[in-house]
C-alpha cells in the first residue's frame, strides 16, 4: 500500500455524516418514486436508482465541502491531465493526500461499473500495484483515490446493504483495499468517544468505558475514617 498513511486524511465524523446522508438518500430516492411516480414496478426501481444516486452525488458533496474537502476545480485532478465528471473531494493539503470519490456496487464487495472519472481516479493508484514503469512516464500524482462505495438491497426498497471503503488497482481489475464500514470505524477510529450506554464489546476500539462506580469527592481537609474489616465505614 502506500508509503503515508491515508486514512488519517478521512475523519470520522466525516465518514459518519457520509453514512447517515446516504442512507437518508435511499430513504428520499424511494419515498418519491413510491408517492409521486405511478410507475409499475420495474419502471419505479430503475428511477430509483437513478434518482438515489443523484441524491447522493449532491449529498458527497455537501458533506465534503463541511469538512474542508476541495471540489476538483474543472473537473482536473491535480497535478495530472486527468479529467472527471463526478463529484469528487481531495483532502490533504500541499503534500500526499487522498481523493474520495462516491460509487455504487451492484452488490456488496463487487467492484463498480467502470466509467471515465473512475477509471482516471485510479489511474492515481498506480503506484500501489506492481509495473514495469521502463520509461518513467507512469503517473506519480502522490495522492490516492479512494471510494465511498455504497450497494442498494436488492430485496427492500430504500435500504442499503451495505456500505464500504475501497481502493481500486490502476487497471480496475480488483480491490486493493475493501473494508465494510463498520469495520473502517471500529479500527481506525482518528479520536475517542465517551460511550454512554452499554459498554462495548471486546475488539472495539476508539471507545471510552466509563466507571461502573464513581468515587465521591472528599475534601482534603476532611479528617479520614476508620474502616470496618469489611471495608464500610
Amino acid at each position: 500500500m502506500a508509503t503515508f498513511t491515508w486514512k488519517r486524511f478521512l475523519p470520522r465524523g466525516l465518514i459518519l455524516d457520509l453514512e447517515d446522508r446516504m442512507g437518508a438518500a435511499t430513504i428520499k430516492a424511494f419515498q418519491i418514486v413510491r408517492d409521486h411516480a405511478g410507475l409499475d414496478k420495474k419502471r419505479g426501481r430503475e428511477l430509483e436508482g437513478q434518482a438515489r444516486f443523484r441524491i447522493m452525488e449532491h449529498a458527497f458533496e455537501e458533506v465534503c465541502d463541511l469538512y474542508g474537502g476541495q471540489q476538483l476545480g474543472g473537473g482536473v485532478i491535480p497535478n495530472t491531465d486527468l479529467k472527471v465528471f463526478q463529484p469528487f473531494a481531495r483532502f490533504g493539503g500541499t503534500g500526499p493526500g487522498v481523493i474520495l470519490g462516491l460509487a455504487a456496487m451492484p452488490e456488496r464487495n463487487k467492484m463498480p461499473v467502470k466509467n471515465r472519472s473512475r477509471l482516471a481516479g485510479v489511474t492515481l493508484n498506480f503506484e500501489l500495484t506492481p509495473h514495469l514503469d521502463f520509461d518513467g512516464k507512469g503517473p506519480k500524482a502522490g495522492d490516492i483515490f479512494v471510494l465511498f462505495l455504497v450497494a442498494r438491497d436488492r430485496e427492500r426498497s430504500g435500504k442499503l446493504e451495505e456500505i464500504a471503503i475501497g481502493i481500486i488497482d490502476s487497471t480496475y481489475e480488483q480491490f486493493l483495499f475493501y473494508e465494510p464500514l463498520d469495520k473502517f470505524l471500529a479500527e481506525d477510529a482518528d479520536a475517542p468517544e465517551t460511550a454512554l450506554s452499554a459498554p462495548p464489546s471486546s475488539g472495539e476500539v476508539g471507545v471510552v468505558r466509563l466507571k461502573k462506580k464513581v468515587k465521591p469527592f472528599i475534601p482534603p481537609e476532611t479528617p479520614p475514617q476508620v474502616e470496618d474489616e469489611d471495608g464500610t465505614a
